[in-house]
């Protein structure tokens, strides 16, 4: 039986129905035109730069049997290991092309935007939740890790949902399954980068603020979840923490300049810099507990690896710090809703922070960003090998940190052309390491090849200088060089055996 409707009813419904719809259309919009956005813009030329040190060490591990990779795990990078897994699922459905490989920190930034968008919005009104989403998008940072087959992105977009996460849990802090879903993104974070978990020192400032001003017991609820998700990871601490000293022996114990000259790293641009904490700064009229989130998560955490950086152990790198910059840019929305008075005027000034820092986008896709200060040019090696090849030439890479030459140079490689390495007795991945184990003895390790390839780096008139002695003492007493192509970064020599 058909149930009837009168007029007058139809007249009520459809309005309110019209409004939801609306209130929806909006909802999305907010989220979906930032991410959209900022996809597009990461998206331009992603496999324009080759693959730095650090992506061609992605490559590698998630390249291995996952039995492989977690013995690797237990001698190094372990602070590494869900992002490699992650890595490994991803490649074998997608390949390991540049931009199959970038596109997962791609996706991150975008989501990373949406939600800077949805928690704009939460803290200070959808015009604000848009202009910093939008703001998101433009600043060369976050092109620069999307593009970026490193962990850096997908960590910034975790610590931003674990921020938009806590907003809902305050916001009915009596259902337990919001901090559940909290504590799960705690989990995540540190899984993915242990130093994110800092993240947690502007959480606990906001919760303590609201804990005063409302009780409710929202204090004890935020320490429960937050140390349940610190706990989840306590193996990743373990291992990272006895793995730290080698890691990262290279990174310089900070002095206060390093701290002054922190902020235009983190962007990556002095002048981006300077107008996202102009713009954040002219929100210092809005709600006190939204400053407070925003400015303790933005500047607490580099405050924090700072002092943790004068000890045995620096940690004191910018790109630690990335997941600051959403943040940021939640301020600097606020503050550019504040100071424009209609869309137009976001628009302009969108425009024109887009213009004025074109010179820094176009250089977050130069062809050697990825591997400043070696700018290596593996492609180019890559072809001065193939258009010279002969069946059964072999190789020798110098190869030791921060180069990856061996790696570089494979990856570029047209594939089915792979070169055996005269010197290696066991294989990276059978050493479960980042580096092979070399024979003791290189002069018993050569088997009479005719020609062998010798990539190593610089660009040294004679390239056996830049071989290990031992090694370069087997190869001057039987091969002489035929020819040498300095390249940049690195320079790429053709032995050929004595007659």
């Amino acid at each position: 039986m058909t149930t009837l409707t009168s007029p007058v009813q139809d007249a009520e419904t459809q309005p309110e129905t019209t409004r939801r719809k609306r209130l929806l259309a909006a909802s999305v919009g907010l989220w979906m035109w930032p991410a959209l956005t900022t996809l597009a813009i990461v998206s331009l030329r992603i496999d324009g730069p080759q693959l730095g040190t650090d992506e061609l060490v992605t490559s590698d591990v998630a390249r291995r049997s996952l039995g492989q990779t977690l013995a690797m795990l237990h001698n190094v990078d372990a602070v590494h290991s869900t992002y490699y897994v992650l890595m490994h699922g991803w490649m074998t459905v997608f390949g390991d092309s540049e931009t199959a490989m970038r596109m997962p920190s791609a996706l991150a930034m975008s989501g990373t935007a949406a939600l800077v968008a949805l928690i704009g919005r939460r803290l200070f009104d959808a015009r604000a939740g848009m202009c910093g989403g939008l703001l998101f998008a433009l600043i060369p940072v976050v092109s620069r890790f999307a593009q970026e087959a490193r962990s850096y992105a997908l960590v910034v977009m975790a610590a931003t949902l674990a921020t938009f996460l806590l907003l809902r849990a305050l916001d009915a802090p009596r259902r337990w399954w919001r901090w559940v879903g909290y504590a799960l993104c705690v989990v995540v974070v540190g899984l993915l980068h242990l130093i994110a978990l800092t993240v947690l020192a502007g959480h606990f400032a906001l919760v303590a603020y609201r804990a005063r001003q409302e009780g409710g017991g929202v204090l004890w609820r935020f320490c429960l979840a937050a140390l349940a998700g610190a706990a989840g990871v306590i193996p990743v601490v373990v291992l990272g923490t006895s793995q730290a000293s080698r890691q990262l022996f290279w990174v310089p114990e900070p002095d206060l300049w390093g701290l002054a000259d922190f902020w235009p790293q983190l962007f990556v641009s002095g002048l981006c810099a300077g107008v996202v904490i102009t713009l954040a700064a002219m929100a210092w009229k809005e709600r006190r507990d939204a400053l407070l989130l925003c400015f303790t998560v933005a500047v607490l955490p580099p405050f924090v690896l700072w002092a943790a950086s004068h000890g045995d152990v620096s940690y004191f790198r910018f790109q630690y710090a990335l997941f600051t910059v959403p943040a940021w840019t939640v301020l600097a929305g606020a503050g550019l809703a504040r100071a424009a008075r209609s869309w137009r005027t976001i628009a302009v000034a969108l425009t024109v922070l887009g213009l004025l820092v074109l010179p820094d986008q176009r250089r977050m896709r130069g062809e050697f960003e990825h591997d400043v200060p070696h700018n290596a040019d593996y492609q180019a090696a890559a072809r001065t090998i193939e258009k010279y090849y002969h069946p059964g030439d072999v190789a020798v890479y110098v190869k030791g940190a921060p180069w990856m030459l061996d790696q570089g140079v494979r990856y570029y490689l047209r594939p089915g052309l792979k070169l055996r390495e005269v010197f290696v007795a066991t294989p990276a991945a059978e050493n479960n390491e980042l580096f092979p184990v070399y024979c003791a003895a290189p002069v018993a390790c050569l088997r009479g090849e005719n020609r062998i390839w010798v990539v190593v780096p610089g660009n040294d008139p004679d390239p056996l200088n830049a071989v290990p002695a031992s090694q370069a003492k087997a190869l001057r007493a039987q091969y002489t060089t035929s020819g040498t192509a300095p390249l940049s970064g690195l320079t790429v020599a053709l032995l050929e055996r004595k007659r």
